[in-house]
């Protein structure tokens, strides 16, 4: 009885999420989150997090990034330690920041080097 009920609740859940993803986006839907989800090699509270941590607050300066955070897991469901949340106004902000040389510089230098597990997330904001 056990697995037949199981086998209802996924095919249920399974078939919310087939409805989500089909959703249209609008033109009015182009407002971006994206969000980044890591654990550092470094020990927390140490010199070389902290270092990190200042590199990545130069992201901020890039022209189109609104609203950046530094988070910090708080859930044991989760792996990861620490998170970046940002936003964008649109696509075009959002593509101009990847490949703006400051961001490609803390990828490149800090991040590949820091990093050693991640989820990146980039959501378009419903109206």
């Amino acid at each position: 009885m056990k697995p037949l009920i199981c086998s209802l609740l996924l095919a249920g859940l399974f078939a919310g999420c087939a409805t989500t993803k089909s959703r249209q986006i609008s033109n009015k839907d182009t407002r971006i989150v994206h969000s980044v989800f890591f654990t550092l090699q470094h020990q927390a509270g140490s010199f070389e997090e902290t270092v990190f941590f200042n590199k990545a607050k130069s992201l901020v300066a890039i022209p189109g990034v609104e609203n950046f955070q530094v988070l910090r897991e708080v859930s044991p469901k989760n792996p990861y330690t620490y998170g970046f949340s940002m936003e964008f106004a649109d696509q075009a902000s959002y593509d101009s920041y990847n490949n703006h040389p400051n961001h490609v510089s803390f990828v490149q230098d800090a991040w590949v080097r820091e990093v050693v597990a991640f989820q990146e997330i980039d959501y378009l904001v419903a109206k």
